[in-house]
C-alpha cells in the first residue's frame, strides 16, 4: 500500500480503509460529505489542505499524525462482489440484551439476579427471542457495574452462584434459545489478583500483564491521555514508582495485549466458558486492545473532537487484526460448533469494520458501530435530539456498502445509551410510534436485530432530580468535573440528565405495582415513574401495544427468509423525510415505508397491489402520519 504523506491526494487517502473511515468522520464535523472528495475537484487536494479547509482548526501536527495512523494500516479495502450470503444461525437470530442488575430481582434485595432471569425466560421465548446476551455477571467490585472484573471464573454474589448460572444456561437451551456472555478483556478490575500482584513488584510476572511507565521524576503522568470517564488515563503506584494506564475508570486497568502470556490466559478463560456450553460472546471495547507501543501524546484537536485525548492511538491499534485472528483460531475455531462473536467497536467505520468481520478473514462475526446514534459535533451528554433521518441514512449506507462477506448489527438501544424514544422525541408525544418504527427497521433490514430490555415496551428516559439518584460512574465523574470547572450544579445535573447511561439501566417495568414487578425490596436505582402506565403486564393485554407489535414483527421476520437474506433496494434516496425500500428473495417482495419525522408527509410511492402486513397506524391515509411505519408484501412492484 502506498505510503501516505501530507502531499498525498485525498483521492488516494480514500483508497486506504482507515483513511476512508477517518476522513469521513473528520469531514462530517466540518460540514463536508465524503462524496465531495470522491466526485469533484476536491479529490485532487492534498492531505495538508485539511488545515486551510478547516480554518486552521486541524494543524500541521494533526495532519502528520493522521498520515502516521493511515500508514499503520496494511490491508486493502474489501470490494463488493457477487458472492452469496452464507446462511448462519446468528444471521437469522433475534438477540435480546439483559442488564442483569435491572432485569428481575428474585430475592427482594433490590438487585436483579440470575434466578430472576430464569423466571422470565418464558416471556423472552414468547417474545420470539433466539439468543440472550447477558451483560457481565462475573465477580466484580462494581465500580462500573460489572465491567470491572476481579475473577473471570466466578459469579458476582449479587447475581447468585455458578450453580445458578449453570441452571440458567440449561433452561435457555431447553427452550431452544442460545446464550452469549459479555467478554471484558481490554481491562480488569484493580482488585483482580493479577493487578494486585502487579502493583506490588515490578519483577512479578503479572506486572507485565498491564501497561506501565516508570515515573521520570516529575511525578506527572507519562502522556496526556484522558480517561473516557474523566481525568488522566494514568494512576501512580508508589510501591513500583510507576504509572498504570486505564482507558476507563481508575479501577479498570488496561491489559497489556503485547504480552503473549496475557493472551494465553485470556484464551484459556474464553475456552473454559465455551466448554461450559455458552454460544459466544459480545466483546466489550474489543477494538481498544492494541495500543501504539510508544504511547505518544494525543493530539489536542482530535481530543477535543472526541471528548478525550489519546484515543487515536488505541481505537484501531496496529495489532488489532492479529490479536482478533489469533483469538478466533485459538478459541472459536475449535471443533464444529458455530459460535457468534460481536465486537463493541465504537469509532470503526464501514471499511475498518469490514476488515474485522469479513467471513474470509476469521476475526469477528459482527461489530457494533454507533455512528447512527451520533450527531457530528455532538457528544452523548450534549443537549440534542437524535435525528432519525440522519440515523437511518447511516444505517442504510451500511446496507448498501457492507458487502455479502459481512453482516451488520441492527440496534437502537443498549446499556450505554439513553432510550431512543426519548432522544428522538423528548416530549414523549410519539413514544409508541417511534418504538414501533425502530422495530420495523430492525426486523426488515439485513442484519441481526439486538433488542435491549424494555425496548419492546417503549421504555423512556427517566428524570434524575439530584445526583443522589445517579449510579453511573461515568455520569458521576463528569458531574464532578463540570462543577469543579465552575459549572452551576443545576446546569451540570441538566447535562447528566441529557445523556446518562443510567437512563437505560432503570429497572425493567414488569407491572404497575410498587417495585414495578422488578423487586419486592428497595431497587438499587430508582424506577421510572411511568411504570404505572407503561409495563409488560398491561401491554400484554392491549392488541396493538408496543410489546405485541414487537412480537408480530419478530414473527414476520422469522417466517420470511426474504427479510433476512433478501436483496435490499432503496426506492427514494432523494427523499430526506421518508424512507422506502424493498427486500426481495425467491419471488417475494417486501415493501417498507417509513416517515422519519413528527410531521405528515406525502407518500413517494403508492403501494398498489401490495398487501399491508403491518402498520403502526390503524387507518390507511393518502399521507403518512408522524413516524408512520408500514410493511407490505406483493409479487408486484411499488408504483411511483
Amino acid at each position: 500500500m502506498q505510503t501516505i504523506t501530507p502531499n498525498t491526494s485525498l483521492a488516494q487517502v480514500i483508497q486506504n480503509p482507515l483513511g476512508r473511515d477517518l476522513l469521513e468522520k473528520v469531514l462530517l464535523n466540518f460540514g463536508f460529505k465524503p462524496e465531495d472528495f470522491e466526485r469533484s475537484a476536491l479529490s485532487k487536494l492534498k492531505v495538508k489542505a485539511l488545515s486551510p479547509l478547516t480554518g486552521g482548526v486541524i494543524k500541521k501536527s494533526t495532519v502528520q499524525m493522521f498520515c502516521d495512523l493511515l500508514n499503520s494500516e496494511s490491508n486493502a479495502i474489501i470490494a463488493p462482489d457477487d458472492s452469496p450470503i452464507t446462511p448462519q444461525w446468528w444471521k437469522e437470530a433475534v438477540f435480546y440484551q439483559i442488564y442483569p442488575r435491572s432485569f428481575k430481582d428474585s430475592n427482594g434485595d433490590g438487585i436483579g439476579d440470575i434466578n430472576g432471569i430464569i423466571e422470565k425466560l418464558d416471556y423472552l421465548k414468547d417474545l420470539g427471542v433466539d439468543c440472550i446476551w447477558c451483560s457481565p455477571m462475573y465477580k466484580s467490585p462494581n465500580d462500573d457495574n460489572g465491567y470491572d472484573i476481579s475473577d473471570y471464573y466466578d459469579i458476582m454474589d449479587d447475581f447468585g452462584t455458578m450453580a445458578d448460572f449453570d441452571r440458567l444456561l440449561s433452561e435457555v437451551h431447553q427452550r431452544g434459545m442460545r446464550l452469549i456472555m459479555d467478554l471484558v478483556v481490554n481491562h480488569t478490575s484493580d482488585e483482580h489478583p493479577w493487578f494486585e500482584a502487579a502493583k506490588q513488584d515490578r519483577h512479578n510476572k503479572y506486572h507485565q500483564y498491564y501497561i506501565w511507565r516508570r515515573d521520570d521524576g516529575s511525578h506527572t503522568p507519562p502522556n496526556n491521555w484522558e480517561s473516557l470517564f474523566s481525568g488522566s488515563a494514568w494512576n501512580y503506584y508508589e510501591a513500583v514508582d510507576s504509572w498504570a494506564m486505564h482507558a476507563f475508570s481508575k479501577k479498570q486497568m488496561d491489559l497489556n495485549w503485547e504480552n503473549p502470556a496475557v493472551r494465553h490466559d485470556i484464551y484459556k478463560m474464553i475456552n473454559w466458558w465455551l466448554d461450559k456450553g455458552i454460544d459466544g460472546f459480545r466483546m466489550d471495547v474489543i477494538n481498544f486492545i492494541s495500543k501504539w507501543p510508544s504511547l505518544p501524546d494525543g493530539d489536542p484537536v482530535v481530543g477535543k473532537t472526541l471528548g478525550f485525548c489519546g484515543a487515536e492511538f488505541y481505537f484501531y491499534g496496529p495489532c488489532l487484526h492479529e490479536y482478533l485472528h489469533e483469538m478466533n483460531r485459538n478459541c472459536f475455531g475449535r471443533g464444529d460448533k458455530e459460535y457468534v462473536t460481536v465486537g463493541e467497536c465504537g469509532g470503526l467505520g464501514i471499511e475498518t469494520a469490514k476488515l474485522t468481520t469479513a467471513d474470509t478473514r476469521q476475526e469477528l462475526s459482527m461489530v457494533f458501530n454507533f455512528d447512527h446514534l451520533d450527531n457530528p459535533g455532538h457528544m452523548r451528554f450534549d443537549e440534542y435530539q437524535y435525528d432519525l433521518r440522519k440515523a437511518v441514512k447511516t444505517i442504510l449506507k451500511w446496507q448498501v456498502e457492507y458487502t455479502n462477506h459481512c453482516w451488520p448489527t441492527l440496534l437502537f438501544e443498549n446499556h450505554d445509551n439513553p432510550r431512543v424514544t426519548s432522544k428522538v422525541d423528548p416530549t414523549d408525544t410519539y413514544t409508541s410510534e417511534i418504538a414501533k418504527l425502530c422495530a420495523v427497521l430492525e426486523m426488515t433490514l439485513k442484519g441481526s436485530p439486538f433488542i435491549y430490555q424494555g425496548q419492546e415496551l417503549g421504555m423512556t428516559n427517566t428524570h434524575f432530580d439530584s445526583m443522589d439518584d445517579v449510579r453511573d460512574v461515568e455520569s458521576i465523574n463528569l458531574y464532578n468535573k463540570l462543577v469543579a470547572k465552575g459549572k452551576k450544579p443545576e446546569k451540570a445535573l441538566r447535562i447528566i440528565n441529557g445523556g446518562s447511561r443510567d437512563h437505560g439501566r432503570t429497572p425493567m417495568q414488569w407491572t404497575a405495582e410498587p417495585g414495578a414487578g422488578f423487586t419486592d425490596g428497595t431497587p438499587w436505582i430508582g424506577i421510572n415513574k411511568n411504570a404505572v402506565r407503561l409495563n409488560a403486564a398491561d401491554e400484554a393485554k392491549v392488541p396493538d401495544s408496543v410489546l405485541n407489535d414487537f412480537k408480530r414483527l419478530i414473527a414476520l421476520r422469522h417466517a420470511n427468509p426474504a427479510l433476512v437474506y433478501g436483496d435490499f433496494t432503496q426506492l427514494c434516496p432523494e427523499d430526506k423525510n421518508v424512507v422506502c425500500y424493498k427486500r426481495t428473495l425467491d419471488g417475494n417482495t417486501f415493501f417498507v415505508e417509513l416517515n422519519l419525522t413528527g410531521k405528515r408527509q406525502n407518500r413517494p410511492y403508492d403501494p398498489v397491489g401490495f398487501e399491508r402486513l403491518y402498520s403502526n397506524y390503524h387507518d390507511h391515509r393518502d399521507v403518512l402520519m408522524p413516524f408512520e411505519a408500514n410493511v407490505y408484501l406483493s409479487e408486484g412492484e411499488a408504483k411511483a
